[in-house]
């Protein structure tokens, strides 16, 4: 583990609150609500249908550009998710659909935003890999690799500034911490101790290069230690995991202002995005993700340690894909933005002689 003292300093930020439901109970569960642990697989299996249904819109040409799917991911998404207060903050790589409905949007709005509707969650115009949504405090959603960094370093800068007790979580994938970017936002953070917790999402691949290949540490949590930064890794496939210590080092970043970088292992189940093959991994390859399937393994262990039956399983499983089914309902009966409105957001405040001339028009 890479870690270091924690730094503390005067600060108005509140005390740290539980988000916990203890129950009683023995085996991996306990301690644990049944109650949330059921929420816990409704939100797995809501985020796998969703993006079942996503690539199936895809091929269906009702998506358009690029598109990232979260599958395989999902104990990360939602175990992370469920680490922060509805106050903090969320920034995001373009593998981004599962954190926006496990950060409380309505699949609805994302999947209108997938089809490029007016009803999504940025109109339409940003499209799968540009989600963002001021209310939930989700900013992005960047297409960009590592686009998120700076700006989430600067949005705890802003945080720090005002004295408030939110917390920054910026995600992002392995290949991102190659770039300069995430050295430059982790050392800013470390000096200025910045209420920011990076989380780097280690599926083994960079699109498909091996983190062997294209690190010289692939151990990346370690590198938290060349800024003298708290570091940890997590099994990326088990969602109590991933919430508890996503949990201790958002709240020790409220508490404190100290920032720390989280390594999450999270195999994906496809190639890195709909249209990849994934002919660079083998056959072992994807055997090993497969039976690591955190959404079949935790319905499994729930099942086993009485949460769950097979009929209460299949029950959420139908209310997940009945949900997955409106959001693509919703995506189809929504409006598509008018070409009057393609400039609309080109600048935050009016701009003088802007400029709103379409490819046909005459240029005088």
């Amino acid at each position: 583990m890479a870690d270091t003292a924690t730094r503390s300093k005067p600060s108005s930020r509140g005390a740290a609150k539980s988000r916990r439901v203890r129950s009683s109970g023995g085996g991996p569960f306990a301690g644990e609500s049944p109650e949330l642990l059921r929420d816990y697989f409704h939100q797995m299996t809501l985020i796998r249908r969703f993006e079942e249904r996503a690539a199936q819109g895809y091929t269906q040409a009702k998506i358009g550009g690029y598109c990232h799917l979260n599958l395989g991911e999902e104990a990360t998404v939602v175990g992370l998710m469920s680490a922060l207060r509805k106050t903090d903050y969320l920034f995001t790589n373009y593998r981004e659909h599962g954190y926006a409905i496990a950060k409380g949007i309505e699949p609805g709005r994302v999947m209108a935003e997938l089809y490029g509707r007016t009803t999504g969650t940025s109109k339409g115009w940003g499209g799968s890999m540009h989600m963002f949504d001021v209310e939930s405090r989700l900013l992005g959603g960047y297409g960009i690799v590592g686009g998120q960094i700076p700006l989430a370093t600067g949005a705890a800068l802003a945080i720090d500034y005002r004295g408030g007790d939110e917390v920054v979580m910026c995600q992002m994938g392995d290949g991102t911490t190659n770039i300069g970017a995430f050295h430059e936002s982790l050392n800013i953070a470390a000096l200025w101790n910045l209420p920011v917790v990076f989380v780097v999402i280690n599926n083994y691949l960079g699109m498909g290069t091996t983190v062997e290949k294209s690190s010289a540490e692939s151990e990346l949590y370690k590198r938290a230690v060349a800024y003298n930064m708290h570091g940890e890794r997590v099994d990326g496939n088990d969602v109590i995991a991933v919430r508890d210590v996503a949990t201790r080092l958002v709240e020790r970043a409220r508490e404190t202002g100290a920032p720390a970088l989280l390594e999450a292992t999270s195999q994906r189940l496809k190639g890195h995005s709909v249209v990849d093959p994934a002919k660079y991994r083998s056959e072992e390859d994807n055997a090993k993700a497969r039976a690591a399937d955190p959404v079949y393994n935790f319905r499994s262990q729930l099942i086993e340690n009485g949460v769950l039956d097979e009929d209460g399983a299949a029950e959420i499983e139908q209310k997940a894909q009945a949900d997955a089914d409106a959001a693509v309902a919703f995506a189809d009966d929504s409006p598509h933005p008018d070409v009057s409105t393609l400039f609309d957001y080109t600048y935050a405040t009016a701009v003088a002689n802007d400029s709103r001339r379409l490819p046909a028009d005459p240029v005088f």
